[in-house]
């Protein structure tokens, strides 16, 4: 079968090297858009020589299913200089929003390091606010930015992992299949059950629900 992804390679965070920066973080987040559960973010640093043979047909983790997203997870965190990761949970989406839960989601994973970066890059079109070192925010960076798509890798298994956890807790939800993300199967639950615990209360339909009450 054709592989349809592109080699990434560390290109954009070689020609940063060139300008001085030594340490190039890349970042994202996964979790933006559930109804429940966690925002989850990783920061990643690597030593910027040559690709792993076997990280050549990294990706956004979007693109990728749950087995290789697994398989890359592993190696990521083995050869990465290093990584870090950031959770902000339901009740701070609820308290601050999903926007400004995602970046404390990101400091912390940027205070998980065990080293401070040089320049920080960001997935998405907003940098990250009060932060004092250096940053580009870059748009579809996980398609682009070899840090950042492997940086949406851990966040995603790791969020994963965690709402498989929370499918133990609370399984006629069903997260085990959708993550709290908004399917069928979700809506049915919600509609039969009600909210949960770790339901978003400042989400639609959640909201809704406690509208009602």
């Amino acid at each position: 079968m054709k592989n349809i992804f592109l080699q990434m390679d560390f290109s954009y965070e070689r020609n940063l090297q060139l300008s001085g920066y030594q340490l190039i973080a890349g970042i994202d987040e996964a979790g933006r858009g559930p109804l429940a559960g966690p925002v989850v973010a990783a920061a990643v640093i690597f030593n910027f020589t040559e690709v792993p043979e076997e990280l050549k047909f990294l990706a956004d983790s979007k693109k990728l299913s749950a087995r290789r997203r697994e398989s890359f997870s592993k190696i990521i965190m083995a050869r990465a200089e290093n990584f870090g990761i950031g959770i902000c949970d339901h009740q701070t989406i609820d308290r601050l929003n999903i926007l400004q839960a995602t970046f404390l989601a990101m400091k912390k994973a940027l205070t998980a390091l065990s080293v401070n970066p040089d320049i920080i890059l960001v997935d998405g079109q907003l940098p990250l606010p009060n932060y004092s070192a250096p940053q580009q925010a870059i748009i579809n960076g996980d398609n682009i930015i070899f840090s950042i798509a492997a940086a949406s890798v851990l966040a995603k298994v790791a969020r994963d992992r965690i709402m498989t956890a929370m499918h133990e807790r609370y399984p006629q939800y069903g997260f085990r299949q959708h993550k709290g993300y908004g399917t069928k199967l979700h809506m049915d639950a919600l509609q039969l059950h009600g909210p949960c615990e770790i339901h978003r209360r400042t989400f639609r339909p959640v909201r809704d629900f406690f509208q009602f009450l």
